[in-house]
């Protein structure tokens, strides 16, 4: 290289032109945080990664005529930003460091995903007091999200063992628990170093813009000391080392700094005669380092993660930018390669954020959708106890599936968020004003099942077993008209009555065994009888005879009851007995018809559906005595009719035989009456 290239003034064009380019970094992936959604109480929080400008509509493109490498720079490089993740209920909006370059790497203590709450703790306090606070920004959150895993996955512990035991889930209150308070503090002394340091380091940034402004001031006097050239070209090396070695500073004197700063730079190289040994040395330094530079945005192509790739590739263009020229002759190639590798990684970006809107519409769509379920299920009219369970764990699986969902547009997440939690407030404020006007009505209920429980007790020692039985009957339908009680107090009431129940049909049914083997024994004694009554002889004196046969139907009488499967055979065998005897006895009809009909009712005295018979008998009978006396009292003043006409006193004879008939019946029917009334059948 000739000293005519180096006062060319077009040589370092391209290069200076780069080294005025600026990566726009107000917007930056690593310096804007946004607040996480506020989805905390029935559901976890989400995290979003939302591009700030969209890449479709990028401005500077590399298609641009102009060539400049600030420009291709800034139109492949475009910025995000990332909403954090939020671990914490109570977590505040994220105060992130502004600048990633002085941040170190996590230093972890140890494995948090292993340590206990107390260790965590612990951990936290040693990272505060010993460690910068510039450098443990990792290790924190770390921290921060284990101690809240553990703590919720206690918290769900504790709510499963309360439901278990017989509790209702809407009255479970979690624990107090030692180490949350500690964390909470520790963590607002973290958030208040790291506020302080973020406002020193701005400071510091000024104080950054300072220096650099004085060095380009010393740059500017370089070029008035033409004669001592080596001197000078190795003071503007120190120069320009200070100048990477001093931080950051104001972003918004960041663009007219390098301006300023590459625009002396270059009118150093153009009035300075430096030799060309040293230019090329430079020139080469410059080409191997920027080589390098390439080489690693290249490998920023395979990198799994857009984000990260993309960050990389920021910090990888700040640096190509203070990297001063390189020979003419590899200075579009090294350009081109950098460039395509920044093009490649800018298209997975753009590629990435197109695949996060598609996808965060159709988690539009997919929320929506678990709205009008759960605005739905808010609206349905619920009245028992089995729907209410059945309906909550359909509004809980929908919880469960919109935790699965990512994020909506930024536009549309809050409002499709509160639309969702509404609807969940909605249905479960109705399920707690069922609950509450339950638990009254569950209070009245106990009442009544306590009252139905007592009145079992005091039946249950009772012998009138058709009675009490239908009681309890009776007491067990009111019981199952009742609806529920306490949960506490269920079983034990249950358990009470069933047992007064059970007590009474237990001694029924022993008592009934009891009865059955007296039966047997009752039908062996009318079988005898009966052959007894079947071999009698009757004798020549009527009264004897009728002595004999009423003996017999007292000894029927006190012999009791019989299974009620022989019942109508023996007693059929009984009456054609006695009745037959009756038959061969020289006594009027009136009279043996009072004989039968007295051992019909020697049969009837304590057997029920016998007795309501014989009532309904003793009322035919009565009405059959009325309408006698009736006809009788007819045919007495018929009698002076008679007298007046012809054949009177044939008609005459007549009406006195049916009176006389009738009244021989009319005694009949008053004896019958007496026979019945005689069985005391109340």
């Amino acid at each position: 290289m000739n000293s005519q290239d180096l006062n060319d003034p077009n040589m370092d064009q391209k290069f200076g032109n780069a080294e005025n380019t600026t990566v726009t970094s107000e917007n930056s992936a690593e310096q804007e945080k946004q607040p996480a959604s506020d989805e905390n109480e029935s559901l976890e929080t989400e995290t979003e990664v939302k591009p700030v400008s969209e890449p479709d509509k990028q401005v500077n493109p590399i298609a641009q005529a102009s060539h400049d490498e600030d420009e291709e720079l800034d139109a492949n490089l475009q910025p995000i930003e990332i909403e954090d993740e939020v671990v914490s209920p109570d977590d505040e909006e994220s105060d992130e460091f502004t600048d990633d370059d002085h941040e170190g790497a996590p230093i972890q203590l140890g494995d948090y995903t292993t340590m206990s709450k107390a260790e965590l703790v612990e951990a936290l306090k040693v990272l505060l007091h010993e460690k910068p606070i510039q450098i443990i920004r990792a290790d924190v959150e770390s921290i921060k999200i284990n101690f809240y895993k553990k703590h919720k996955s206690e918290i769900e512990k504790k709510r499963k063992e309360f439901v278990d035991a017989g509790g209702n889930i809407e009255q479970f209150t979690a624990p107090e628990d030692q180490y949350e308070p500690q964390i909470k503090e520790l963590l607002k002394q973290y958030r208040d170093l790291r506020s302080k340091y973020n406002r020193d380091f701005e400071g510091q940034k000024v104080q950054n813009l300072v220096e650099k402004q004085k060095i380009i001031e010393t740059i500017k006097e370089l070029v008035n000391k033409p004669d001592l050239v080596n001197q000078s070209f190795q003071e503007f090396r120190e120069l320009q080392q200070r100048w990477r070695e001093i931080g950051p500073v104001p972003q918004a004197n960041l663009n007219d700094l390098w301006e300023t700063y590459h625009h002396h730079v270059q009118h150093f190289y153009d009035f300075v005669k430096i030799n060309n040994e040293l230019r090329d040395l430079d020139l080469k330094r410059n080409l191997e380092e920027k080589i390098v530079l390439c080489e690693k945005a290249e490998e920023l192509i395979l990198e799994p993660s857009v984000i990260s790739a993309f960050k990389k590739l920021q910090k990888y263009h700040n640096q190509w930018r203070e990297v001063g020229p390189v020979p003419k002759e590899h200075r579009t190639e090294t350009w081109e390669r950098f460039k395509e590798a920044t093009a490649k990684i800018n298209k997975k970006h753009q590629e990435y954020f197109e695949g996060q809107r598609d996808e965060q519409k159709h988690n539009l769509d997919a929320k929506i959708t678990l709205c009008e379920k759960a605005e739905e299920l808010s609206t349905v009219a619920i009245s028992s106890n089995k729907d209410w369970n059945k309906r909550s764990k359909e509004m809980i699986e929908l919880q469960k599936v919109w935790k699965t969902i990512g994020f909506a547009p930024k536009k549309d997440n809050n409002k499709v968020y509160e639309r969702f939690r509404s609807a969940c407030d909605a249905f479960f404020n109705n399920k707690r004003d069922f609950y509450t006007d339950a638990r009254e009505e569950q209070q009245n209920n106990l009442q009544l099942k306590t009252e139905l429980c007592i009145q079992a007790e005091a039946l249950k020692e009772s012998n009138e077993w058709k009675k009490v039985t239908e009681d309890l009957i009776q007491l067990q339908k009111r019981w199952k008209e009742i609806g529920s009680v306490p949960r506490k107090h269920s079983d034990e009431l249950w358990k009470r009555f069933r047992s007064a129940c059970d007590y009474f049909f237990n001694q029924k049914s022993q008592h009934f065994a009891q009865v059955d083997n007296k039966y047997d024994d009752n039908l062996k004694a009318k079988e005898q009888l009966i052959e007894e009554i079947e071999s009698y002889q009757i004798v020549e004196k009527v009264e004897d005879n009728l002595n004999v046969l009423k003996e017999f139907q007292r000894r029927w009488a006190e012999i009791g009851y019989v299974p009620i499967q022989q019942k109508e055979s023996i007693q059929k065998r009984y009456r054609d007995a006695i009745n037959k005897h009756f038959e061969s006895l020289k006594i009027d009809e009136s009279k043996r018809n009072l004989l039968k009909f007295k051992s019909r009712l020697d049969n009837v005295h304590g057997n029920p559906r016998q007795e309501n018979k014989v009532r309904m008998e003793r009322d035919k009978l009565f009405n059959r005595l009325r309408q006698i006396e009736g006809d009788i009292t007819l045919w007495e003043n018929n009698i002076g009719f008679f007298a007046k006409s012809k054949n009177a006193e044939q008609m005459i004879k007549d009406v006195e035989r049916n009176i006389a008939k009738g009244r021989e019946e009319m005694k009949m029917l008053e004896e019958k009456i007496r026979m019945i009334d005689k069985l005391d059948l109340d």
